[in-house]
């Protein structure tokens, strides 16, 4: 009887052994665009990731490309190091030695003493793939062209809104970017998307690009692998920067 009882158990189908361990299903619809059932226990289960001790920390997954004590990850410059800060110099702008295509990029910023107006007043830029720019700039109280301002898509989109701090104090950026794809005739399949987070404020919400940031022209695109370079400006002001790491993101399968 006993061994009827194990041979039935080991028949039982997949869908049932997870309903019973309560880990899922496989009798349920298959998710449109994907191979798994709706609540299909069988999913891969993400990669566990361990958050930074602080917020602003990097988390387990991330690559480290300023902490401090280095410019060893870039390329350019090299830029001053001053009290755990690298500090542009006029030696020239930087990107990094590694290539990164979707990712999520943490980096601290902070503007001198106020000297100048408009784009003359902390001006620098962090760029994805060398081209798609999203703007550093002093904007407490400085009024600029909307969309030249701190956190504006360069020459694109505007900032949903100020959140910037007083020159002199720490200001964050986190940004969310997805590369544009282009098919194998260098046509474009979709465009760069990108989340801006300033302060902790959301100033740009899947925001699609036009194309490759340009000065007094309208952005275009123009194919290109789908790895690049993140590049800080060198723009003539001694903007400071510290704790810069970027993760590789994927969706899930």
């Amino acid at each position: 009887m006993r061994s009827t009882t194990l041979l039935s158990l080991l028949a039982l189908p997949a869908a049932w052994l997870l309903q019973d361990d309560k880990l899922g299903y496989q009798d349920t619809p298959i998710l449109p665009g994907t191979a798994w059932h709706v609540h299909d226990g069988l999913r891969p289960q993400p990669t566990v990731v361990t958050p930074g001790a602080q917020a602003s920390a990097p988390p387990s997954d991330a690559v480290v490309l300023f902490d401090g004590t280095s410019t060893e990850a870039w390329n350019g410059g090299p830029w001053a190091l001053e009290d755990g800060a690298m500090v542009v110099n006029g030696k020239g702008s930087i990107r990094t030695k590694q290539r990164f295509g979707d990712c999520q990029l943490h980096l601290e910023w902070r503007a001198p003493e106020p000297k100048g107006d408009g784009q003359g007043r902390g001006n620098s830029g962090v760029f994805f793939f060398d081209r798609y720019e999203v703007q550093i700039l002093d904007c407490y109280e400085n009024r600029t062209y909307p969309d030249g301002m701190t956190a504006a898509l360069y020459g694109q989109q505007p900032p949903m809104v100020n959140a910037c701090r007083a020159p002199g104090e720490w200001q964050t950026y986190d940004i969310a970017f997805r590369a544009p794809r282009f098919d194998d005739d260098g046509q474009l399949v979709s465009p760069a998307l990108v989340t801006v987070f300033h302060n902790g404020v959301l100033v740009h919400h899947a925001e699609a690009l036009l194309g490759a940031t340009r000065h007094r022209d309208v952005a275009a695109y123009a194919p290109h692998d789908p790895k690049g370079p993140i590049g800080i400006q060198d723009h003539g002001n001694p903007i400071a920067f510290r704790n810069i790491w970027v993760r590789e993101v994927a969706r899930a399968q």
